[in-house]
């Protein structure tokens, strides 16, 4: 218990668990039935954790030299063969998962990871660390749609919505690591960048991918959306206010990667209320 314990806790679990809500809400937007929504959750809930669990196993050694008592595998909690046995694991689970929903599922979810697992080998240390979160996240929204009978590709205003609040979780999710990352050799984009024009850019992200969900499902038509979607639309422009007004005035912290989680959150339940998916 206690070996599973620390390879939750080393999976990520929040970021998994708001990814894997996602999914749901989108699979539910795609009308999916309940068995295929079920195994799209299991499947996106296993490829997240085989991403955050192996995510720790390849930073063992940059977490302790900077002292992050907040990582269990840096701490000796769990070893690292246990740590990549169980993330190897995790990515069969979901592939195998996936691949019942669907060839085609499985081949974009297989990608996605794939994008995912480069990042951490070793793109995060160069200027195109942003390019995985912009592929992951641009293929997120295929992957309920490729589950649905018969599958089909999500449209290109969901990709483009997906792709840019991927970019906006890179570049708010990196920001209080810039100093422990100088220390160990890690430089990529936000930190060429810096924190403000990260938030910037990151807040830019956000609004791209809310224009997207506003005026996509109604082909541009703008006469056409309804007042609950302009009711997400104002939340979600809330909430980058906050998170840019947080970012100017408090040095940067985990409070601006959970404010673009939200954001996430209320397009997806956006989709799911309006069934613009």
């Amino acid at each position: 218990m206690r070996r599973l314990r620390a390879l939750w806790a080393a999976s990520h679990p929040g970021p998994s668990l708001v990814v894997t809500v996602l999914a749901v809400a989108l699979g539910v937007g795609a009308d999916l039935p309940p068995w295929r929504l079920a195994l799209l959750a299991v499947a996106v809930l296993a490829g997240q954790l085989s991403v955050g669990i192996s995510n720790d196993a390849i930073d063992a050694a940059r977490d302790r030299a900077v002292g992050r008592r907040d990582k269990p595998i840096a701490r000796g909690d769990v070893d690292l063969r246990t740590a990549w046995v169980a993330a190897a694991a995790a990515v069969v689970v979901a592939l195998v998962l996936s691949a019942v929903l669907g060839l085609a599922m499985a081949a974009v979810h297989a990608v996605a990871l794939a994008s995912a697992w480069a990042y951490n080998a070793g793109l995060k240390k160069s200027a195109w660390s942003i390019a995985p979160f912009i592929v992951s996240f641009g293929l997120f929204p295929s992957l309920a749609t490729l589950a649905a009978d018969p599958p089909r590709l999500a449209t290109p205003w969901a990709t483009l919505a997906g792709a840019a609040l991927g970019a906006a979780v890179h570049l708010t999710n990196v920001l209080p690591d810039l100093e422990d990352d100088d220390r160990t050799g890690i430089r990529g984009l936000p930190h060429g960048l810096g924190a403000r024009v990260s938030v910037i850019v990151a807040i830019a992200g956000i609004v791209v991918g809310a224009v997207a969900v506003l005026v996509g499902p109604v082909g541009g038509d703008l006469g056409r959306i309804g007042p609950v979607a302009w009711l997400f639309f104002a939340a979600v422009g809330a909430v980058a206010v906050v998170t840019l007004v947080r970012a100017l005035r408090h040095p940067p912290g985990r409070a601006l990667f959970r404010l673009t989680m939200l954001c996430a959150l209320l397009l997806a339940a956006q989709l799911v209320a309006t069934r613009g998916s």
